[in-house]
């Protein structure tokens, strides 16, 4: 029998229940089919958007296999694949309709089927890929792909081949969290050279959009956050200013620092407080994007007034408004040439210690945890 027709033992992190701690799971992962393609998860890294996920503040039902920032290398295909074959090197990223208008017009992370595709907890035919071991489905397709786990299912289109002289364990996070700060800064915003720009959070999100400030040729990167720790890195990383937001207000600060405001802003914290402040840090005709997730339903305020005479614009993005199959191989490509140094953001952790991780990442000692796997 062919490989790609049988079905997979795998070991999985599920998510049991509201807050609970990840939960290590013998699991049956389905052969792929159609478009579908079976990747054996090197890593993953571990995103705010799993924890959030976990403590139900994005209603995704559970128990669900979470993970969204796999890479690894496939395994078997689905009988409609073409872009991708057994061997080559991936990273996962979200999942699309691609027949929708946004899709058509190359904007396939406003997909009309964005949330049901990464959020939804099946297939989009309503269908399970992975199932315990009495026979009953566990909640999966998440990004479509559920990448805690030693094998993922996810399709050709948002399987990104990579070249295999990258080091696959440290792609992953191209797949949500970088691009999503990196994307900001060079596809939505398109941050021009000599330009102003502030980064509120410096988080991975945040580091990356400081890194992709610096290949755009920005001449001020000003990074805010109340971690010492993470304003001495985001100065490294190409941070021209630093402000701690526990001593200073960053609206003063930044008013002082550069005279008028700043040309770009980019929230990435998901604290209302801050998008306000951020906006209000702008200099006339300036542009912020958000990009940090508050809670469904909360709302923020700001002077409509200020945003009307200032000619403000305040966009959200998604996912960098990046093309994942061209945007990440050219994040890779920068890595490769020295001028993306992401991985001075990660820190490995074994996929057993998922919790760790977690709470590393909760309590701020991580900021990009990646956790390995040894699949057979």
């Amino acid at each position: 029998m062919p490989e790609a027709s049988l079905s997979r033992q795998i070991r999985a992190a599920i998510t049991p229940c509201q807050g609970a701690p990840f939960e290590m799971r013998t699991l049956h992962l389905r052969a792929p089919r159609a478009d579908e393609v079976r990747v054996r998860v090197v890593a993953t890294g571990l995103c705010h958007t799993d924890l959030i996920v976990r403590d139900q503040l994005y209603p995704v039902p559970l128990p669900a296999v979470l993970g969204h920032e796999g890479a690894g290398v496939v395994e078997a295909v689905g009988p409609s694949v073409t872009t991708v074959a057994p061997g080559d090197h991936v990273v996962m990223s979200y999942g699309y309709c691609g027949r929708c208008r946004h899709c058509y017009e190359g904007a396939p992370s406003y997909c009309g089927e964005f949330f049901e595709r990464n959020f939804g907890g099946s297939g989009p035919d309503g269908g399970h890929a992975l199932s315990d071991e009495h026979g009953r489905p566990v909640h999966d397709h998440f990004f479509s792909q559920s990448s805690f786990a030693t094998y993922a299912l996810c399709r050709q289109s948002n399987a990104i081949r990579v070249p295999k002289a990258a080091p696959l364990a440290l792609l992953g996070p191209l797949g949500c969290g970088i691009q999503t700060g990196a994307g900001a800064i060079m596809n939505a915003l398109a941050v021009s050279p000599m330009s102003r720009v502030a980064i509120f959070g410096a988080g991975a999100v945040g580091q990356s959009a400081i890194m992709a400030a610096r290949v755009m040729g920005a001449a001020e990167i000003i990074a805010v956050d109340r971690r010492e720790s993470r304003l001495t890195l985001a100065r490294e990383l190409g941070a021209t200013q630093a402000i701690d937001a526990t001593y200073a207000d960053p609206v003063e600060a930044i008013c002082q620092l550069t005279g008028s405001g700043v040309d770009y802003a980019l929230e990435s914290t998901g604290n209302t407080t801050v998008l306000r402040q951020a906006i209000e840090s702008l200099d006339k005709r300036g542009v912020i994007g958000v990009v940090g997730a508050p809670p469904l339903g909360e709302q923020s305020a700001f002077d409509v007034n200020d945003l009307l005479v200032g000619g403000k614009q305040i966009r959200g993005i998604v996912e960098g408004d990046s093309v994942a199959k061209t945007f990440i191989p050219a994040l890779v490509d920068l890595h490769l040439r020295g001028r993306f140094p992401f991985d001075q953001l990660v820190r490995y952790y074994d996929f057993e210690d998922i919790n760790q991780a977690a709470a590393d990442s909760e309590n701020g000692r991580t900021l990009k945890p990646i956790l390995t796997l040894d699949a057979p």
